[in-house]
């Protein structure tokens, strides 16, 4: 098997790139056949992809608004982050 099918096969975060580029806009009829090969053999990546249909056409539609955080969530949420990064 060439290098380059492996790439395409084995490579499930080029392909769930493409997932999402697809469906932000355009992808190229090459990257189009890359996809397709890869999702004839990943499950897991079919998946995805149905995941991330379902989750757009959940969103899709509604106002920016909608998906504001209040501040003592963001000052909670911070202070976690924060907390995560410096145990490293």
């Amino acid at each position: 098997m060439s290098k380059a099918l492996k790439n395409i096969i084995y490579n499930c975060n080029q392909a769930t790139f493409l997932i999402e580029k697809r469906m932000a806009g355009k992808i190229t009829a090459a990257e189009a056949v890359q996809l397709k090969v890869h999702l004839a053999g990943c499950s897991v990546c079919r998946l995805y992809q149905e995941q991330s249909v379902r989750i757009n056409k959940l969103f899709t539609g509604l106002p920016a608004t909608a998906f504001t955080l209040d501040e003592a969530f963001k000052s909670k949420l911070v202070k976690q982050l924060e907390e995560a990064l410096n145990k490293n």
